[in-house]
């Protein structure tokens, strides 16, 4: 009887409304998200094609074997479905689609990071969305059937549906490119749109960086040294000391203006601290920022930490002690590509070994080691001091005696109410923040430091502070001024003040990029080599402005780098923190 039904089917003719259901089922799980694309008008039309071409990749098994459609389909279909959900959850909060670039920030983060995030962003109308997303999925797996073709046509058309989808274009891509693996790489880019090559490109390429991760810890000693490096205090006892904050908006610091008084310890030191008010960092993501800030890459030469000395291993050069403490979370040792830089120091401390990251793991942990560090006998010290800051979610960053903004009290009035915790708790992760900067500062000053401090934020972090209130968090691929503006000061001791120039009032508004900041260091620390470029140095008379560049330098291809001056945002009486300088 089957054989008789499969030879009528085939009688007939072949069965395209059967190959078209089976089409719209695969499809669905990256067109539903792409559709959105469209009709936003989020993005282009690229994503859209080339999601819609790949989806034909799953009817080359189902002509082969037939009989198994509604199995096979329902299997493959479980895998596309788990990847569309994050894709679609993904649009639903920032309005784009999910890219390479954020599966890499996801893989490296860690499990309570990314729940941390799941819990800040969601939503209960997402519960009813992500529902009728299965339903409708399960609706078109009901409507599929066998296509029926004979043997020798099935093999040629599902061997035409590979060549055409993953042949033909990885041909063209290594022909164009000249090598395959360049080939690979291009072709990698093309599937992305489509569910499940999302994750798998993105797991693949974050493999590739592991493994260069652990191939620079290796090689990291191997740099050439800093040419005819020369050092000023080189007779003299030192200690010098960089604290790296984290997602600190210095909009919402009453230091910069702020009408809240979000910062009333710095503000107290106001007159001890070179305050600089018009500093931005290239990428609002902690990896990439801090693979510029932390070396001679910038938005230019982003390659350059690879073979050029970091600043830990310039302070190693020039005769330095070296101390990385950090309040980051560290599973191990080698969890995020931070740990490259960390692990050139000559000690190290972790002080958040929390498997949860929603925990009640403070900054102020960072101030008994950094005591020990000071009291550390090497006659010159360099102190790095990494601290979690104003980390999403930001009310595990601060411990309930710094909840002090409970109200719509300063909140501006376009923040709608569900909103106001959210932007409460940010400013008392800033207090606290506050709190322990300064407490770092005040314990520097007492140990008679010969030195200077300096303080800046990895990025920044929109907490409803555009225009339009609506932004959350950090997505570099719809930037706002909140994600670049971060706080730069620095404190000097009055031993230093006596041999070095500390007169930096006419260099607090000078537009400036921390992707440059090791050219600042070596110029405050007394530093001089042949890289130096003092005309990208804050306090040198050298100094020359440039365009403020952000965007990932990787894409500039598809997506040409940002000039950060062009985004300024007007001041409004509702929200006069966005003034910038």
């Amino acid at each position: 009887m089957a054989l008789f039904k499969r030879s009528n089917t085939s009688a007939k003719g072949f069965d395209w409304t059967g190959f078209l259901w089976l089409f719209l089922f695969f499809w669905y799980f990256s067109g539903i998200t792409q559709l959105l694309i469209q009709l936003t008008g989020t993005s282009g039309f690229t994503g859209f094609r080339q999601a819609f071409v790949m989806s034909a990749i799953w009817l080359a098994p189902m002509l082969l074997f037939p009989k198994q459609t509604r199995v096979m389909a329902a299997l493959i279909g479980v895998v596309l479905w788990a990847c569309s959900m994050a894709s679609l959850g993904y649009f639903f909060i920032y309005q784009q689609e999910f890219s390479q670039s954020v599966i890499f920030i996801m893989f490296e983060s860690n499990i309570s990071e990314a729940g941390e995030y799941m819990t800040q962003y969601f939503a209960w109308w997402m519960v009813a969305a992500f529902l009728a997303h299965t339903a409708f999925a399960y609706v078109l797996w009901t409507r599929l059937r066998p296509v029926y073709m004979p043997r020798g046509r099935a093999l040629v058309a599902a061997t035409a549906i590979v060549v055409a989808v993953v042949g033909y274009p990885l041909i063209k891509q290594t022909a164009r490119t000249g090598s395959l693996a360049g080939g690979f790489e291009k072709f990698e880019t093309r599937i992305e749109p489509a569910v499940p090559w999302q994750m798998a490109v993105a797991y693949h390429r974050y493999l590739d960086t592991l493994a260069g991760m652990q191939d620079m810890l290796h090689s990291a000693s191997k740099i050439p040294p800093l040419h005819n490096l020369k050092d000023t205090t080189a007779n003299q006892p030192a200690t010098l000391v960089l604290v790296i904050g984290e997602s600190t908006n210095r909009q919402r610091m009453s230091l910069y203006g702020y009408p809240r008084e979000t910062t009333p310890e710095l503000d107290k030191l106001k007159e001890q601290l070179a305050v600089f008010d018009n500093v931005i960092t290239p990428r609002p993501y902690t990896i990439e920022a801090l693979q510029q800030v932390l070396t001679f890459a910038d938005e230019e030469n982003p390659d350059l930490y690879l073979s050029t000395p970091s600043l830990v291993s310039m302070m190693k050069q020039a005769g330095y002690k070296t101390f990385w403490i950090t309040n980051q979370q560290t599973m191990t040792k080698r969890n995020t590509m931070l740990t490259t830089f960390s692990q050139q120091a000559d000690e190290q401390v972790y002080l958040n070994n929390n498997r949860n990251q929603n925990a009640a793991q403070y900054d102020g942990d960072v101030i008994e080691p950094f005591n020990k560090a000071l009291a550390d006998a090497a006659p010159r010290k360099l102190i790095v001091v990494h601290l979690l800051g104003t980390h999403m979610s930001y009310q595990y960053r601060y411990p309930s005696s710094f909840d002090k903004f409970k109200d719509r009290k300063g909140v501006p009035d376009g923040v709608r109410d569900d909103q106001v915790p959210t932007y409460n708790s940010y400013d008392n992760a800033v207090l606290y923040n506050d709190f322990v900067v300064s407490s770092l500062i005040k314990d520097y000053a007492k140990s008679d430091p010969n030195g200077f401090l300096l303080y800046l934020s990895d990025h920044g972090e929109d907490v409803f502070d555009s225009p339009g209130h609506s932004t959350l968090g950090r997505n570099e691929s719809k930037p706002t001024a909140p994600m670049y503006t971060i706080p730069f000061m620095a404190w000097a001791s009055p031993k230093w003040r006596e041999n070095h120039d500390w007169s930096f009032a006419g260099d607090l508004g000078r537009p400036y990029s921390s992707s440059h900041l090791i050219h600042t260091w070596a110029d405050l620390a007394g530093l001089s080599f042949d890289e130096l470029d003092r005309s990208k140095s804050l306090v040198s008379d050298s100094f020359k402005p440039r365009p403020l560049m952000i965007g990932n330098p990787y894409e500039r291809e598809q997506k040409a780098l940002i000039d950060f001056s062009l985004m300024k945002p007007k001041a409004t009486p509702a929200n006069p923190a966005v003034v910038q300088k």
